[in-house]
C-alpha cells in the first residue's frame, strides 16, 4: 500500500529468463502484487517466476500459451488489475530498464496528484542522448512527435517509454480487449486515454542501458507500423472525439487543410510535368499550388491550434480530483 492506495506492478515478459530475477528482488515494497504476464516465452522464463512465487507471495503469474505481444501482454495485466480492486497499475518491462528509484515520482501524481495517467519521460535531460543507442533515440523522437498530433497530448513526449501509472478509474474506463496488441501500445492507449478525457503528465527518469536487455525492436521496422497505426489512431479519435461526442469546428479546418494540402501536391506535379514537357513553368499551376498549399499549411495550423486548447487542461490534474487514484 501507498497512501491508503493498493499498487500493483504489471511486468510484461517475453524470454527475460536472466532478468526476471533482478525486477522482482529490487520491486519496492510498497507494491501489493506483482502481476507477471508470461507473454508465450521460448526460454526458461516461466520456470523463473515459479521457482520465485514461493519466497515471493505478492506474484500473481498469468502465463499466456499463445504470444500476445507487450500491448497483448500488459492488457492481460490491466484487465488484472482492474478486476481486483487494485487503485494504481504500474508497467514495469520485464527486463529491468526501468530504475526502482523513479517508482515513487511516476505514482505519486495519480496517487495524490488527480492524474489519470502518468508516464516517465527520458528525454528531459541531455542524459538520454548520452545513454539510448543514437537510432532508437532518433526514431522515439519522430514518433514523439507524431504522437502528440495524432493523441492530442501535446505536452507529452517520449512516447515509446513504458514506465507508466494508471489509475482506477482510467482502468474502468479503456476497452483493453481493443489495445494495440504490439509495440505501438503506449501509443495507441495515449489516444484511447484522450478520447476518454484523462489528464496525463509526463514524469523526469532516468534512462537506463546496458544491463543485459535484449531489445526485440527493429526500429527501421517499427517506426513504419506505428506510424502506420498513428495515422489511423489520429482519425479515429477525429470520428470518436470530435464527431461523434462534440461534433467540434477543427473539424472543418482539418478537413478543407487536408483537401487544400491535396489540390497543392496536384498542381505541383503538373506544374513539374509540364515543365519537363516544354522547359517552362506554366505560371496559372504555380500560382494555384502556392496558393492551395498556404491555404492548406494555415489551415491545418488552426486545426491544431483548435486541438491544443481543447486538450490543454488534460495537461492538468483533475479539479477537484484530491485522492488522484480512485474511480
Amino acid at each position: 500500500m501507498y497512501k491508503s492506495r493498493k499498487i500493483a506492478v504489471v511486468v510484461p515478459s517475453h524470454n527475460e529468463e536472466t532478468q526476471i530475477t533482478r525486477v522482482v528482488e529490487t520491486m519496492p515494497d510498497i507494491v501489493d502484487r506483482i502481476v507477471i504476464v508470461n507473454d508465450a516465452s521460448r526460454d526458461r522464463t516461466l520456470e523463473v517466476v515459479r521457482s520465485l512465487m514461493p519466497a515471493h507471495p505478492r506474484i500473481e503469474l498469468i502465463d499466456l500459451e499463445v504470444n500476445q505481444g507487450v500491448g497483448g501482454a500488459i492488457a492481460a495485466g490491466y484487465k488484472w488489475c482492474r478486476d481486483n480492486g487494485i487503485d494504481v497499475a504500474v508497467v514495469m518491462a520485464g527486463d529491468g530498464q526501468m530504475a526502482p528509484k523513479d517508482f515513487i515520482p511516476v505514482i505519486e501524481p495519480v496517487v495524490t496528484g488527480g492524474y489519470d495517467y502518468s508516464k516517465g519521460n527520458r528525454l528531459f535531460t541531455g542524459e538520454a542522448y548520452r545513454k539510448i543507442p543514437r537510432v532508437r533515440f532518433i526514431g522515439n523522437s519522430v514518433l514523439s512527435l507524431l504522437t502528440k498530433i495524432a493523441s492530442g497530448y501535446w505536452h507529452v513526449a517520449d512516447s515509446q517509454t513504458g514506465y507508466t501509472a494508471i489509475s482506477r478509474r482510467a482502468l474502468a474506463a479503456i476497452d483493453w480487449d481493443k489495445m494495440y496488441k504490439r509495440y505501438g501500445q503506449p501509443n495507441d492507449l495515449l489516444v484511447r486515454l484522450n478520447v476518454e478525457n484523462m489528464h496525463v503528465v509526463d514524469v523526469p527518469i532516468e534512462p537506463v542501458y546496458n544491463i543485459g536487455e535484449k531489445s526485440g525492436i527493429r526500429i527501421h521496422k517499427v517506426i513504419f507500423t506505428i506510424g502506420w497505426l498513428l495515422v489511423r489512431m489520429f482519425f479515429w479519435r477525429l470520428k470518436e472525439k470530435y464527431f461523434i461526442r462534440t461534433f467540434h469546428p477543427l473539424l472543418f479546418f482539418y478537413a478543407f487543410g487536408a483537401a487544400m494540402s491535396v489540390i497543392s501536391i496536384v498542381f505541383g506535379v503538373r506544374a513539374a510535368a509540364l515543365w519537363m514537357a516544354r522547359g517552362t513553368l506554366p505560371e496559372i499551376s504555380v500560382l494555384l499550388m502556392v496558393f492551395a498549399a498556404s491555404v492548406g499549411f494555415n489551415s491545418l495550423g488552426f486545426a491544431f491550434w483548435f486541438d491544443f486548447e481543447a486538450n490543454k487542461d488534460l495537461a492538468k490534474p483533475r479539479p477537484g480530483a484530491g485522492g488522484g487514484a480512485g474511480g
